[in-house]
This record gives structure tokens, C-alpha cells and sequence, in this order.
């Protein structure tokens, strides 16, 4: 057995295996002992002799034990506020969407501005819905609805005229408004584009916040994550600042989960901002939650072509366009700002899609490292749609991890009919590289980017086995299937992965003595059923210093 020198009962013993520990030295046990929150001991039978008169004892009967779900890049605050507003994220049908649209405007006739979101760009003709098709059922009040991926909103006639959009209005230098032929506004906004509308729509107040805070915490929690990395902490775009709610929440003792928040780097201004980020680091880190992370998004999203790319992309006949994408941060800037937020002991957490963002976050890591040495920054790059095969040893070489939306590497309408056929067959192939990622010996991390996609780590795991969608029809090919990982592979990322992401990893991430009793029991042992089942999988309790957080139906 496995134990710490303490004596004594145990709090907490969970028996009857498996438990799969995501630790190297000893991945299977039977049983666990936990007290005052920690693990006290990792074994079999002889775990059971830490039992007292006033230790629960949890019978797993043949279900999977595995250390908590870390989600390294996710938007609680924000998922929880739309989920209480015009909710639109469950669906891909731009009928459903109008209907509650116009049942949500009804049933909140006092409402100044309708908002919420989560529409999908797959459900709109070359992913953009109309104005005109809103006017029709909410013509009276503005309408401000974010899509699922948060780079581009789609809002009504009486939106645009707040804002003062018009055929004259020009793009921002960040983003699009998209138009007709006459070059008037057609309803949907690209990228910074958002913000001219955004920046008028009124913030929830600070219980609202709170209160989306604490909705997303108790999803992500009936999902199993008992840690995370909030991506985007402070102001951007339409998004509400989340850090007082993670106050007030420490504060009322609310905040069950361990955070990492990662403070907006704003592209609008320059190194000026860094002696402001130090100084919310020292304001912000406490207890539970810690800022020791800076978010930089240097591109857009492959849907809308803003992405940065080495190259451009196609255009719908296949021709090569003018258009290779966006880099919002000058890529000679950009390894100016990282060296020196390394050389502060900032973790970066960059926003990198496009293979020409992958390539210039890179260089901005091997920037930091050429000044400062390999400090213990830990940075990572997230989404890494397309990686070009060079740069795939880079992240190895660096100690840049790679930081994946497992989900999202499938087949799917908006992947089949707005992705591919503007990025070509070869640089299509580079899409989602998880198995070269792990081949060229990348540290892995995974993340939901909830409210982007599902939170449910599991539905995440399955895509990386198979590389289908667990909602794939039958018949549907896999999405460049030499890029699955295997089961243990994928849970190692979403564990152990995304706890040293996050600097946990010392007290987090394996199912280790002495580590934080944050564990989650599953329904079920995936490993021994079939790939195409591991979706199947549901989460039935999640504790969180050895305390439970959740329990399933």
C-alpha cells in the first residue's frame, strides 16, 4: 500500500475499483484514502484498513476513479450568463433560433437589449445571418447575439442604427462588417467589428455575474472539472470583466473550484500595459484563484478567414485569394511583449489557429528563451487548428505546450462546408495534429472553450480517440484518423496535462498520496468497452478536496 506516514482513519475511502491514477509509477488501484482533503493512501484491499466509525465509504462497483478534469481553457462567467439569457447554443437550425428569439423577447418585454447567443455558423448560408430576418420578429429593441466561437455577432437593424453603422462606416483594422453588393450592412459583425455594437449593450449587474459564475461552476463540475483556466480575465469585446466575481465568490466562500485566471492582453496598446498586469497579478492572486497568466490572441477563427495563415486562403472556386488572415499583435511586437512578460514570471497563454499564429507564437516563445533562459513560465499555445509540420518539434524544443480543443476535431458541417474548402487538401491534413503533437514529444493540455463547444471533457476524449463525432451518422469517415490518441493519452491531458498548465500539477492532476482529493467517478470503465462508446460515459460524482461538489442522478 501506498500511504503517507500519518496515522489514523481515513475521512473518505473509495473501494472496489478501478482507479486509474494518471500517475507513471503505479496507473491502477482498487481503492483510495482520503483525509483532510488529502490522499492518504493508493492501493487495494489494504486500503481498508484506514476505515473508522466515521468514514465514508464510496463502493465503486467496477466504476473508473480518475483524478478531477482540468479545463485549461475555458469562459466560465461568460457560459454561465448566457445560459440564464437567449440561449442559442444547443441547436444548429436557424428556425429554432428565430422562434426563441421571438419567444425570449416576448416573455422579457422590459428587457432594453436582446442578448445571449451561441448560434452556430454552419446554420447561415456562408455563415452569416441577416438582420432582416431578426427585424421580422424583435423590430423594436436592438438585438445582440454573439456566435457560439465569440468572433463575430449577429444583430438587427435597430442594433446597427445605435451604433451608428451604416454603408459609410469603415471595417476596424481588426475585423469586418459584413455587407451586400451595395455595400450596406447585412447583420452580421467579424472580430473587432463586434465591439462597435458590444460596447453598448448594458453589463449584467454584479449579482448577474455572479450568479452566471456559479451556474458554469456547477456545469463544469456535473462534467467532472474540478480545475480551470478562465482565458479571458478583464474586458474584451462584449465580455463583462469576470475577476469581481471570482472575489465575491472567494469572499462568500462560493468558489469550489481551483482557477487560473488569464489576465486580457489588450491589442490596442502596447508593453505600456505590463506594469498594470503585474500590479492585478499581486491584486488578484489569492487562495483559490491565482492571475499569474497573460491571454494574447494574435488571430481570428478559419470560418471567417481570419485566422493568420503562411498563405492565403481559397476562395469558393478554388482560386488563391488576397486574404491570408489576421495577426493582431505585430509579430516583431509580439516577441518584444512575450520576452518581457517572461522575464516578469508570466505564464502566456496565447490564442494561435492559423499556422502563421502558431509559427509567431512560437517565435515568440524562442525569443523569451534566447533572453531570459527556460524559466518556469510554462507558456501554451491554444486551438492549433493548423500547424505546419515544421513547427511541430518546436514545442518540444521550447517547452511551449500545446493546449487542445479535442472536440473540435472531427467532421461537422461547419469543418466540411466553411473550413476545408478554403484551406485546401494539404493544408487541410494539418489540421488538429494531436498524434504528431504527441510523437514529437509536446507536452499536451486540453481545454472546452466553453461557451464555444460542450464542456463535457468526455465528449472531448472521445473525438481524440476516434476522431469522429460522437453525433457522427453512421458511414461518416474519420477526420485524418493518423492523428487519433489513445485513451490514456487523452485523460493524461485533461488531467495531469492541463494541471501543469496551470501550475497545479505539484498538488493536482494524478491520484498521488499526498496530492488534493480532487477526484471524479465515472458511470463506467471506458477502457474496457469500445472507442465508439466513450461519449456514453457519464460522471455520476466530483469531489474536490476530498469533499463532494456534485453528484449525478
Amino acid at each position: 500500500m501506498s500511504h503517507s506516514p500519518a496515522q489514523g482513519p481515513a475521512d473518505l475511502v473509495l473501494t472496489g475499483g478501478p482507479v486509474h491514477t494518471v500517475d507513471p509509477a503505479r496507473s491502477r488501484a482498487t481503492s483510495v484514502a482520503v483525509r483532510g482533503g488529502r490522499i492518504l493512501a493508493v492501493g487495494h484491499d489494504e486500503v481498508r484498513e484506514l476505515t473508522g466509525p466515521r468514514t465514508e465509504v464510496v463502493d465503486l462497483a467496477g466504476k473508473l476513479l480518475l483524478p478531477g478534469f482540468q479545463d485549461a481553457h475555458v469562459h466560465p462567467m461568460g457560459a454561465g450568463l448566457e445560459l440564464g439569457q437567449c440561449h442559442l447554443g444547443d441547436t444548429v437550425d436557424a428556425g429554432e433560433y428565430l422562434r426563441r428569439i421571438g419567444a425570449y423577447a416576448k416573455e422579457h418585454p422590459d428587457v432594453e437589449w436582446i442578448t445571449g447567443g451561441g448560434w452556430s455558423l454552419e446554420a447561415f448560408p456562408g455563415g452569416s445571418p441577416t438582420a432582416a430576418a431578426l427585424d421580422a420578429i424583435v423590430p423594436d429593441r436592438p438585438v445582440f447575439l454573439p456566435n457560439r466561437d465569440h468572433h463575430g455577432a449577429w444583430v438587427n437593424s435597430r442594433a446597427l442604427e445605435r451604433a451608428g453603422i451604416d454603408a459609410r462606416t469603415p471595417d476596424p483594422v481588426d475585423g469586418r462588417i459584413e455587407r451586400d453588393a451595395a455595400g450596406n450592412p447585412t447583420g452580421t459583425l467579424q472580430e473587432g467589428a463586434v465591439h462597435l455594437v458590444g460596447k453598448l449593450v448594458p453589463h449584467p449587474t454584479p449579482e448577474e455575474q455572479l450568479a452566471g459564475l456559479l451556474r458554469a461552476q456547477a456545469v463544469l463540475h456535473s462534467h467532472g472539472v474540478t480545475a480551470w483556466q478562465d482565458a479571458i480575465v478583464g474586458t474584451y469585446a462584449n465580455l463583462t470583466d469576470p475577476a469581481p466575481s471570482y472575489l465575491t465568490a472567494l469572499d462568500r466562500g462560493l468558489l469550489t473550484a481551483r482557477v487560473v485566471g488569464a489576465l486580457w492582453w489588450d491589442r490596442e496598446r502596447g508593453a505600456e500595459q505590463i506594469a498594470e498586469l503585474v500590479a492585478r497579478r499581486e491584486e488578484l492572486s489569492r487562495d483559490r484563484f491565482r492571475a499569474g497568466t497573460v491571454k494574447i490572441m494574435q488571430d481570428g477563427i478559419a470560418e471567417n478567414h481570419t485566422a493568420a495563415m503562411l498563405s492565403p486562403y481559397l476562395t469558393g472556386c478554388g482560386c488563391t485569394s488576397d486574404n491570408s488572415g489576421i495577426s493582431f499583435v505585430e509579430p516583431g511586437e509580439l516577441r518584444k511583449y512575450v520576452t518581457e512578460l517572461d522575464a516578469h514570471g508570466f505564464q502566456v497563454h496565447f490564442h494561435a489557429l492559423g499556422d502563421r499564429a502558431v509559427r509567431e507564437a512560437l517565435d515568440a516563445v524562442e525569443s523569451a528563451r534566447a533572453a531570459g533562459g527556460r524559466r518556469d513560465t510554462r507558456h501554451h499555445l491554444a486551438h492549433l487548428q493548423v500547424v505546419h509540420p515544421d513547427d511541430l518539434s518546436r514545442f518540444r524544443a521550447l517547452g511551449a505546450s500545446a493546449n487542445l480543443q479535442m472536440l473540435w476535431a472531427a467532421h461537422e458541417p461547419q469543418m466540411d462546408e466553411l473550413t476545408l474548402p478554403f484551406l485546401g487538401a494539404q493544408r487541410g491534413a494539418w489540421q488538429y495534429p494531436f498524434g504528431d503533437l504527441l510523437r514529437a514529444g509536446a507536452t499536451l493540455a486540453a481545454g472546452s472553450d466553453w461557451p464555444v463547444s460542450s464542456p463535457d471533457p468526455l465528449q472531448a476524449i472521445h473525438v481524440a480517440v476516434n476522431r469522429l463525432s460522437p453525433e457522427a451518422p453512421e458511414g461518416t469517415p474519420a477526420f485524418f484518423p493518423e492523428q487519433r490518441i489513445d485513451l490514456g493519452t487523452a485523460i493524461a491531458a485533461y488531467t495531469a496535462g492541463s494541471a501543469y498548465v496551470n501550475h497545479l500539477d505539484a498538488t493536482t492532476g494524478s491520484i498521488t498520496v499526498g496530492k488534493a482529493a480532487d477526484l471524479v467517478v465515472l458511470d463506467r470503465d471506458p477502457f474496457a468497452g469500445p472507442p465508439e462508446e466513450i461519449a456514453a460515459t457519464r460522471v455520476l460524482e466530483t469531489f474536490v478536496d476530498g469533499r463532494r461538489v456534485h453528484t449525478g442522478t
